[in-house]
């Protein structure tokens, strides 16, 4: 659940983690006696995972806050309150002792690598991405260990939350431009020596990739914006759908939230909540609306909670944006450097004028509204170069043509 800051996704949140969700989880103790965790796994039915250190959560809920410990609410719901600094702090830790154990059984000299080693967790707290990979990575962990039937994921109090989850990719960039794959492999090849620092940079890469695939994923992750009754509201939703589209990720609804910015003796309530509802389904798209109503009652624990009723749809596995998007060969194409492609989605753009596209080695970088992406191209289009692309107010379309130095001329 995203959203700007301010509009109550914390509070949807755990509302959507209490709400009813099914039949609960069936199944042995054996998982839990291996996690060590002191509740039998048919206790687990939903968990709810926040990132935001000064989040309300455990208070609203009754619970105290144990950080990167699942901490029992109810018989079905369970609160995981992870602490960035702690996870990088520990990951750090573990890798430079790799690190470090592999100079020290080096013969031969390798240079910054003894630099590395040096570094405190504390000094890399402010590396763009670091952060927020080891929370996705934490967050996966779960969602794969089969003990949760259900995850709500709060992310809220990050500022950007696609800055949030771009963090993997953005990370695996880094490093294969740093240190090329095929680099690390020739390097522990020559020097036995550093097959244990590659295993642990390539497990990173691994784990970045496996992490923007799950993010984006409609079978099993559905996206879920929350917005207030108000001018930021109004003039954010937009963009926030338009950066869901570049991102491909599967936005499955908008909450309008009146309980935020709404003044029910203002005439012109209604009239904002018809248009953030125009907003959503303005092109047609599979994105459902639903409102939160105001109570009179301050939300301050677990039964006015539930009083809220939010309920949020289940992954449809219907893809999204770049994620669904469509490759054609131009009718009038020809052959070899004369054919000519198609890339095309459904796109928004509350602002055409500030699309920008890019290219960087495999990926075409897609600037929208002042936040840039990398779409990863298929293969065919790798060998090829953007001329042109088009808008029709629903669909972004870009044209491409072979690169004649890498387009084999026979073909």
């Amino acid at each position: 659940m995203i959203g700007p800051g301010g509009t109550g996704v914390s509070v949807t949140a755990a509302s959507a983690a209490l709400g009813r969700s099914g039949a609960r989880r069936t199944g042995g103790t054996r998982d839990a006696a291996r996690s060590g965790s002191p509740v039998t796994a048919n206790d687990r039915d939903t968990l709810l995972i926040t990132i935001d250190r000064h989040a309300p959560t455990a208070a609203l809920l009754g619970v105290y806050r144990q950080p990167d410990e699942p901490v029992m609410v109810s018989s079905r719901l369970h609160l995981l309150s992870l602490d960035r600094l702690e996870l990088l702090e520990r990951t750090w830790s573990e890798f430079t002792s790799v690190l470090s154990e592999t100079l020290s059984r080096s013969k031969v000299t390798l240079p910054g690598l003894g630099a590395v080693a040096d570094i405190a967790a504390g000094e890399i707290a402010t590396l763009p991405g670091v952060e927020d990979f080891l929370v996705l990575r934490r967050i996966r962990d779960e969602a794969i260990s089969g003990q949760w039937r259900r995850i709500v994921v709060d992310v809220s109090g990050l500022g950007d939350p696609f800055e949030f989850l771009r963090a993997s990719s953005v990370l695996s960039q880094t490093l294969n431009r740093l240190w090329p794959r095929h680099r690390r492999l020739a390097a522990a090849s020559e020097r036995p020596m550093l097959a244990q620092l590659t295993g642990a940079v390539d497990a990173i890469d691994r784990d970045c990739v496996d992490i923007t695939e799950l993010v984006t994923d409609p079978h099993v992750v559905a996206v879920h914006v929350v917005v207030g009754v108000d001018d930021r509201g109004e003039r954010l939703l937009p963009h926030f759908l338009a950066t869901a589209d570049v991102m491909g990720l599967a936005l499955r609804s908008v909450v309008v939230n009146r309980g935020v910015g709404a003044d029910r003796a203002h005439s012109g309530c209604e009239e904002r909540v018809a248009r953030l509802r125009s907003v959503v389904q303005a092109d047609g798209a599979d994105v459902e609306c639903t409102e939160i109503h105001l109570l009179d009652d301050a939300i301050d624990r677990a039964a006015r909670l539930r009083k809220l009723g939010v309920g949020l749809p289940a992954p449809n596995g219907r893809s999204y944006g770049s994620g669904a998007a469509q490759l054609t060969e131009t009718a009038d194409s020809g052959v070899g450097t004369s054919r000519a492609y198609e890339l095309t989605w459904r796109q928004r753009l509350p602002d055409p004028d500030g699309l920008q596209l890019g290219r960087s080695g495999d990926d075409l970088l897609v600037t929208v509204g002042g936040f840039r992406h990398p779409v990863r191209l298929p293969s065919v289009l790798r060998r090829c170069v953007v001329v042109d692309a088009a808008w029709d107010g629903v669909h972004l379309t870009i044209g491409f043509v072979p690169d004649p130095g890498l387009w084999p001329q026979s073909r």
